[in-house]
């Protein structure tokens, strides 16, 4: 699996980053939305460099015009809630793709013990498409690939790129050693150096889901 951290150079996504992060810009809860579709927008940009093209002939009022565009068929996924921001921008870069929705979330047996349960998953199908799978926030890993095993389900993938704003070093881990044989690109803004007792991701910047869409119960 290859990883690409995008911090790594300097961009204007670490702008993004930044206000997405601060506790007095982050309580706006529209420009919080707002950067993480500015940033899934921008990756989506990245990833459109790695695909497939192919020649089309467009006519102008003056002639014909050579472009290359995407050969490949695309598909948006997202994990919901937190990953709708992120799947927007996305898509306001592939805007003919289909779209993928998964609820995944972590289920408590313990205060800090889970298991990732997934209850909702409406998809097209996979065969050979390449899929966009979105979702900020990668702490432990478990529920990007848990998902990632229930898509297969549907097909099997040109090819995965899974596309986060933040994550752990430990989530990154977990995901280049549990999906090392498959043909998956990670995609992160910025990697943080741990996970708290809660497996939450530090200095990360809180529930993104609660910041997108307000708190929930």
């Amino acid at each position: 699996m290859e990883v690409n951290i995008i911090n790594r150079q300097n961009t204007v996504v670490n702008n993004y980053l930044a206000e997405i992060r601060d506790l007095d810009i982050q309580s706006d809860p529209l420009r919080f939305r707002k950067n993480i579709f500015r940033i899934g927008s921008l990756m989506a940009y990245e990833v459109s460099k790695t695909l497939d093209y192919t020649s089309k002939d467009v006519r102008t009022p003056l002639g014909i015009a050579q472009v290359q565009v995407p050969a490949d068929e695309i598909v948006v996924g997202t994990i919901l809630r937190a990953g709708l921001p992120m799947h927007e921008g996305v898509l306001d870069v592939f805007d003919r793709a289909q779209n993928c929705f998964i609820s995944a979330y972590r289920k408590y047996t313990t205060p800090d013990e889970f298991e990732i349960n997934l209850e909702y998953v409406a998809t097209p199908h996979l065969d050979d498409k390449v899929l966009l799978l979105a979702d900020p926030m990668l702490a432990t890993g478990f529920s990007i690939e848990a998902t990632y095993r229930a898509l297969k389900k549907f097909g099997k993938t040109k090819h995965t790129h899974i596309m986060c704003v933040i994550g752990s070093q430990q989530g990154v881990d977990f995901l280049r050693e549990s999906l090392k044989d498959e043909p998956v690109t990670l995609w992160v803004a910025a990697v943080d150096p741990e996970l708290n007792s809660h497996k939450y991701i530090v200095p990360g910047l809180g529930d993104a889901g609660d910041l997108a869409y307000g708190y929930k119960i």
